[in-house]
C-alpha cells in the first residue's frame, strides 16, 4: 500500500486518535502528518515524536500555529529528529520557538539527511537564531542544505540578522525559494537581498510582500534584474510601498528571461534528439 496522508485542523485529539496516527507512523504508512492547530495533551504529544523516529515513509511533518509550544515539545521533536531519516519538509510557523528553541533543535536539523525545506515563520527568532539558520545554508562545494526557506513575520531579526542571511543566501548552492514577507526589512535590507540575488546561482522565487519597501528598492531590484543574470523567476512585492508601473517592470523582465530559458531548453531538447545536426554543424 502507497503511503497516504493524515491531516487535521484545529481539532482536540483524543488519546485513540493519537494511536492511530502513531500506528500509522510505525506501520510506515503515512507521507505526510500534517497536526495544524491541533490541541493535544503533553504525553501524546511524546507519542507523536516517537512515531515520527520510527517512521521510515513520513516525508512532509506539519505542526503549524502552536503546536511545539513550549521547551520540552522542542526537546522531544529534535530527539525525534535525530532518529527519523525521512523527513523532507518541516513546518513550525506560529510556534514559540525563540532563539533558545531553535538552538535546541538546530544540531538535529542539522544532521538530518533529508530535510530540504523548513518554515519558522513567526516563531519568535532573532539574531542568533539567523546565526543558527546560515548553517543550514552551506556554501558551494560544502554539504546539502536547505532548498526551500520560510522566515516571514519575525520581527525581532535586525538589520544585521539579514545582512548575515544574505551574505549565506548568496554563497548557497542549494536555496531555491526564500519567503521573507511581513518583516521590517526596509530598503537598506531589500539592497543587500538585491546583492545576494545577484551572486546566487540557484534562487528562484524571493517573496518581499510587506516588507517596508519603496520605489528606492524596487528601482535596485529593477536594475539587479535588467542587469545581471539570475536563477530568479517569481519576485513578490506586494503590500508594499512601490509604483505600479515598477512592479510591472520587474515582472515583464522576470518573464523574459523565463521564456528565453524554455527556448534555450527547447534547442537542448532538440539537439538531444536530433545528434547528427550538432555533428554536421561542427564538420561544417
Amino acid at each position: 500500500m502507497l503511503p497516504g496522508s493524515i491531516q487535521i485542523s484545529g481539532e482536540t485529539l483524543s488519546g485513540a486518535e493519537i494511536r492511530d496516527i502513531c500506528e500509522s507512523l510505525r506501520e510506515n504508512s503515512v507521507r505526510l502528518l500534517s497536526l495544524r492547530g491541533c490541541q493535544l495533551s503533553e504525553r501524546d504529544f511524546g507519542h507523536v515524536c516517537r512515531g515520527v523516529a520510527e517512521s521510515r515513509s513520513l516525508a512532509q511533518l506539519n505542526l503549524n500555529l502552536g503546536i511545539v509550544s513550549n521547551i520540552n515539545r522542542v526537546k522531544q521533536l529534535a530527539e525525534a529528529l535525530k532518529t527519523n531519516r525521512s523527513v523532507q519538509s518541516l513546518f513550525l510557523h506560529g510556534s514559540p520557538l525563540t532563539d533558545a528553541g531553535l538552538a535546541l533543535l538546530n544540531p538535529a536539523l542539522s544532521i538530518h539527511p533529508s530535510l530540504v525545506a523548513l518554515d519558522l515563520g513567526d516563531c519568535m527568532l532573532g539574531d542568533e537564531g539567523i546565526n543558527l539558520i546560515c548553517g543550514l545554508l552551506p556554501p558551494d562545494g560544502a554539504k546539502s542544505g536547505l532548498k526551500e526557506l520560510t522566515l516571514s513575520a519575525n520581527p525581532g531579526i535586525t538589520s544585521k540578522g539579514w545582512g548575515r542571511l544574505a551574505i549565506a543566501v548568496a554563497h548557497s548552492s542549494q536555496l531555491r525559494v526564500l519567503n521573507l514577507d511581513y518583516n521590517p526589512l526596509g530598503d537598506q535590507v531589500a539592497g543587500m537581498l538585491a546583492v545576494a540575488v545577484a551572486s546566487s546561482r540557484t534562487l528562484e522565487v524571493l517573496d518581499l510582500e510587506g516588507t517596508g519597501l519603496t520605489n528606492q528598492s524596487a528601482q535596485t531590484l529593477l536594475d539587479m534584474v535588467e542587469n545581471y543574470p539570475t536563477a530568479l523567476r517569481t519576485l513578490i512585492l506586494a503590500e508594499n510601498n512601490i509604483s505600479p508601473e515598477l512592479q510591472q517592470q520587474i515582472s515583464d523582465l522576470l518573464s523574459e528571461g523565463e521564456e528565453e530559458e524554455e527556448m534555450d531548453a527547447r534547442e537542448v531538447t532538440a539537439r538531444e534528439k536530433n545528434p547528427w545536426i550538432c555533428q554536421n554543424s561542427k564538420s561544417s
